[in-house]
């Protein structure tokens, strides 16, 4: 694998892994438009723990409450905010790992991967997306979660399995059809994705270790790095204009994309 496409993959994953446009749908499409091999397990890896890395970062003050929780959740004990949000987080995760896992063996997750079922997702998800953000309720803090709600929002995420929907733009559109606020349907977002990247990861990175090498591990590294540091961009600049600006923008550009993908599927 050339450094350059090594880049381009980790830069796009980076940018596209918290922004509501779907990053597994870039990343399926990259290597069917550029023309090349897909990367491999071992690179999605690594741009996964790059991104995680920036994900923790950003919210650190919520995650290491959660870590702090979590002595106490696992005595049965759901009495303090750390270990409360540590509850939820697990909560929510698990629908998109028993669904992710039944996808896996039924061999379901390669069939879907594909320019149609992209493009559809792409377009169908992103209106819902602006459908829920306009006509959604703004009565809700991250505070409020609730252990109805992570369950709601841990089925919106499973969703996400399907190529181009997003996992990020699913719940954060869960979010806000439950009331959340655009910031903090946002923040429950990303926070769950903590969990479900540590868990798919894992997932991969057990079937590539035994195929690693040096050059492997090397471009892992750079794939990682580059991924952090654009993954830590798009949250800071997308947290930063939900301030002022709606999800709109991204919604057209999913439309478009979508679009443009299903012309291509069908006339081709």
């Amino acid at each position: 694998m050339s450094l350059a496409y090594l880049l381009i993959v980790a830069i796009i994953q980076g940018l596209t892994e918290f922004l509501p446009v779907s990053s597994s749908g870039h990343l399926i499409l990259l290597p069917i438009f550029m023309g090349v091999q897909d990367q491999g397990q071992a690179i999605d890896v690594a741009v996964h723990v790059g991104t995680l890395g920036a994900v923790v970062s950003y919210f650190w003050r919520d995650v290491k409450m959660a870590l702090f929780g979590v002595p106490r959740l696992l005595t049965g004990r759901i009495d303090t905010a750390g270990s409360r949000l540590a509850f939820l987080l697990l909560i929510a995760t698990i629908p998109v790992i028993v669904v992710g896992l039944l996808l896996k063996i039924t061999g379901l997750s390669d069939m879907m991967r594909s320019i149609a079922v992209i493009g559809w997702a792409m377009l169908i998800f992103g209106i819902v997306l602006y459908w829920f953000d306009q006509k959604g309720a703004a009565t809700k803090g991250q505070e409020e979660w609730t252990l109805r709600d992570a369950i709601i929002l841990g089925l919106w995420q499973a969703v996400a399995l399907i190529p181009g929907t997003s996992r990020s733009g699913i719940t954060i559109t869960g979010a806000r059809a439950l009331g959340y606020a655009r910031e903090d349907a946002a923040r429950l977002s990303m926070l769950m994705s903590i969990p479900t990247i540590i868990a798919s990861g894992a997932l991969l990175g057990a079937e590539v270790v035994g195929d690693a090498n040096w050059q492997l591990l090397r471009d892992a590294a750079i794939g990682a790095a580059f991924a952090f540091g654009a993954a830590l961009f798009a949250l800071i600049l997308m947290m930063r204009l939900l301030r002022s600006v709606s999800f709109t923008p991204y919604v057209i550009y999913r439309v478009a994309l979508g679009t443009i993908l299903l012309i291509i599927a069908y006339t081709a």
